[in-house]
Parts: C-alpha cells; sequence; structure tokens
C-alpha cells in the first residue's frame, strides 16, 4: 500500500564535515590553541582530519535513502574534493555546501569555531531546511535500502538507544575520574530538559525536527548562546541532538527503538582477515555501519574498508 502524497513528508540529510589536513584549516585554528605543538599530536589532529570518507556517506545516502530531498553540508569555507569534480557535479545535484557563516548568522561573533557541538547548536537554522531532517557525522553510512518510517513514524523521530542511569547514581562510577565525553555530554542534555536519567543514543544517524530545537532555544536563548560560545569541545556543554532527543521523549512525540541496527568499529586493531570475515555477509536489516576515526586506520585495514564501502555505495 502506498502512502497518499498528502501524507508524504519531506525529509533533509545534515552532515558537518571538516578537511583538517588542509593548511588554511591548519593555519585558522593555530591562533586560538595555547600549546601549538599539540596540534600536531594524534589525539588532537583525530576530530579534524580525513580520508574522504564523506563522498561515501553521501553516496550510501543517495542510494539507500531516496527520499531524501537535500543533503546539506555545513563546513567552514571548504568543499569535498569529490564535489570538484565538474565531471560527476551532476550526481550530486542534492548536495548543497551551507558555510559557518550562514548557520551562525547574527552570531558570526563566535566565529571560527572547531566545535561540533557549537555547530550542531545552529544546524537547525540551515536556509530552507525541512522541519524533518537527518543528522549524519561524516562517518555514518547507510549500508543498506532505508525507508521513510526508519526515521520517521507518523511525522515523529524514531529513536535508537536505551535508559541510563546518570554516572553520579551508578555506585561504581563514583570513585572513576570524570570523563566530559559523548555520554556526559546527553547526560547534561537530559538535566536541562528535567529528567532523572538519559536516553543514550549510539552512532547511528539521528532523525530530528526543526522546530524543536527552534521553540527550545526561543524559550531558552541563554542555553543557546552558552552551548555556541565553545571554540573546542568543552565539559560544560551538552550534545544537541541529544538535548532534541530528549525533548521529543519527554513530550512523548517520538518512538523508541532499542534495535539499533548498527555495525560500529573504532579501534580497527583486529587482524585484516576478521574485518574481511565481518564485512563479507552483512544482514539485511543491519542499516547503518559506524566508522569512527578512520583517519586511525592501518593502511591496509583502511584500504580494504574503503573498497568496500565503495562497491557497496556505488549507484548502479
Amino acid at each position: 500500500m502506498t502512502i497518499p502524497e498528502k501524507e508524504k513528508i519531506i525529509i533533509d540529510a545534515v552532515i558537518l564535515w571538516v578537511d583538517g589536513t588542509e593548511e588554511k584549516h591548519k593555519n585558522k585554528i593555530l591562533p586560538y590553541v595555547e600549546n601549538k605543538e599539540s596540534v600536531h599530536e594524534r589525539r588532537f589532529r583525530t576530530r579534524y582530519d580525513q580520508v574522504d570518507e564523506i563522498k561515501f556517506t553521501i553516496d550510501s545516502i543517495i542510494k539507500f535513502a531516496p527520499f531524501v530531498r537535500k543533503i546539506h553540508i555545513i563546513t567552514d569555507d571548504q568543499k569535498p574534493n569529490f564535489l570538484k569534480n565538474k565531471d560527476t557535479i551532476e550526481d550530486y545535484s542534492k548536495v548543497n555546501i551551507i558555510d559557518h557563516k550562514v548557520v551562525f548568522d547574527n552570531y558570526q561573533n563566535y566565529l571560527p569555531t572547531f566545535n561540533c557541538r557549537s555547530i550542531e547548536t545552529c544546524m537547525h537554522r540551515i536556509p530552507e531546511l525541512s522541519e524533518h531532517f537527518i543528522y549524519f557525522n561524516d562517518d555514518f553510512f547507510l549500508i543498506n535500502p532505508t525507508k521513510s518510517t526508519d526515521f520517521f513514524r507518523k511525522e515523529m523521530p524514531v529513536l535508537r538507544g536505551k535508559w541510563l542511569k546518570f554516572d553520579e547514581n551508578i555506585f561504581y562510577k563514583k570513585f572513576r575520574k570524570i570523563k566530559f565525553g559523548h555520554k556526559s555530554a546527553q547526560q547534561k542534555a537530559a538535566r536541562l530538559i528535567g529528567l532523572n536519567k538519559y536516553y543514550n543514543f549510539k552512532h547511528t544517524p539521528h532523525p530530528l525536527r526543526k522546530s524543536t530545537f527552534e521553540s527550545y532555544f526561543k524559550s531558552n536563548p541563554e542555553v543557546f548562546l552558552e552551548n555556541i560560545s565553545y571554540k573546542f569541545r568543552n565539559s560544560n556543554q551538552f550534545t544537541p541532538q541529544g538535548l532534541a532527543n530528549h525533548i521529543e521523549i519527554k513530550n512523548n512525540t517520538c518512538t523508541l527503538k532499542k534495535d539499533l541496527q548498527l555495525m560500529y568499529y573504532r579501534s580497527f586493531k583486529k587482524p585484516l582477515f576478521w574485518y574481511i570475515f565481518k564485512f563479507k555477509n552483512v544482514p539485511n536489516d543491519i542499516l547503518f555501519l559506524g566508522l569512527q576515526s578512520l583517519d586511525k586506520c592501518p593502511p591496509k585495514i583502511l584500504k580494504f574498508l574503503l573498497n568496500w564501502l565503495k562497491k557497496r555505495t556505488f549507484k548502479d
């Protein structure tokens, strides 16, 4: 049964991207770093360096999510190399490059920024962004056909994850050194909404609604300004998609789904044959692939993974 035209919703995709290997970007970041030598350290570089994996992110959306209307890439005066090729530009007619200055309009005094959380806080400000959009990191990939209902049901987001206690409510974590990472930023988002636990989401694409951000930040402008004020990640920040998720949960305007439908790798410490085995027969119900920090991946494994993505996302 097909969905009547009037019931179909418009869905866009949003991706944050930076090419930290570009000399212009390196020179831009230097004045804001106290320890100049740290910009050459792997731990620092991994947030900015890339191996052109965004091409496969976009190719995967075009192939496996044809219902997506526009793919917006938020960048800092940059453009992925594959979009500079005049011979293939027509293949990427859905792609729209958005500069930081656009989403930070009226707040350009906070630029430049090198902080994904600050930029994510502004992503709903993309001009003509659809009400319903899916946020991708540039290391998220679709690897099987998807439907709009994998992301939105009855026009409400499908949130994949599970409920967890706050760290301070878990006995053994009280004695650990506090880590200000992804989970901590999610917990901050849940606290802002007044919840006593948090919905922990993983590295899957995030279905979001523009009006959820607009309504909250209109009522809480000081929260918006605080979160965009940091040029680098800061322990005071919350993750904006986590904020939106918890608002939807509190308002009962979402569907919660435990099955992540995800393959996810980040350390790449296994031998090559292990990855060959894992990627040989991917089940049809696995929709998402996360490959975090590919810039750290050993050359042979990186070559295999990029070739696999190339074949998987090739447009027939």
